[in-house]
């Protein structure tokens, strides 16, 4: 399962890509007025730290406007980034066009398993359902991510790839490779979690007062 960060903090994205497990990087508008920093020089500072898809969003609403604002970031930011864009009709216009334009796109907001494999089928790279938005409604939204995966497991010609969006536990990321989801975004803190546990710890510290107890005993035998 690719393992996405979803920031737009570059120091961040620095972290997480030196543990050499970083497949990609998510962001949104959102994100980037949250990080205080230029779109473009952030989405190219991410790039340059990860080599793998970068989404970065359009803004605009209409056909035109996201067509035009796509191809101006494909223009001006680094060829490892692909273009987000929302999952209604003109979204998949959009990604139908850019698809056929050799340009990856990642389809966003989906939040059932027919608006994603309408997204599919208009050619995107990446469609994301929304776990942790659907959990806030009172519903699972892990279950959506089990449609999704069990639809594709009958269509094995969908090259597009299911990446699950707004993951809010490390829950969420372990039933999502319980289900053999393709990609998964999740903010720094959940990356963290995951590489943490309360039993390494112990044990360095153990293996670390061993390694002191031989030393001292070594100094004790040598003088």
């Amino acid at each position: 399962m690719e393992l996405i960060l979803d920031t737009a903090e570059v120091s961040e994205v620095a972290e997480i890509a030196a543990w050499g497990v970083l497949s990609g990087v998510t962001t949104n508008p959102t994100l980037i007025r949250r990080s205080g920093g230029d779109f473009i020089d952030t989405v190219c500072q991410i790039a340059d730290l990860c080599s793998g898809p970068i989404s970065a969003e359009v803004t605009a609403t209409d056909v035109e406007g996201m067509l035009e604002q796509a191809h101006e970031l494909k223009r001006i930011l680094p060829k490892n980034v692909i273009i987000k864009v929302p999952c209604n009709p003109e979204g998949l216009e959009v990604c139908r066009s850019l698809s056929n334009d050799g340009i990856g796109v990642n389809v966003t907001l989906v939040f059932s398993a027919s608006q994603a494999l309408l997204a599919a089928k208009a050619g995107a790279m990446y469609v994301s359902p929304f776990v942790g938005r659907i959990d806030d409604t009172g519903e699972d939204g892990m279950q959506l991510i089990r449609e999704i995966m069990g639809i594709w497991t009958h269509y094995p010609q969908l090259e597009t790839k299911v990446l699950a969006a707004s993951i809010r536990s490390t829950e969420h990321v372990i039933e999502c490779m319980k289900v053999g989801t393709h990609a998964c975004t999740m903010p720094t803190k959940i990356f963290r979690e995951l590489i943490t546990h309360s039993l390494t710890d112990i044990g360095i510290e153990k293996f670390l007062a061993d390694w002191s107890a031989v030393e001292a005993e070594g100094r004790s035998h040598s003088s």
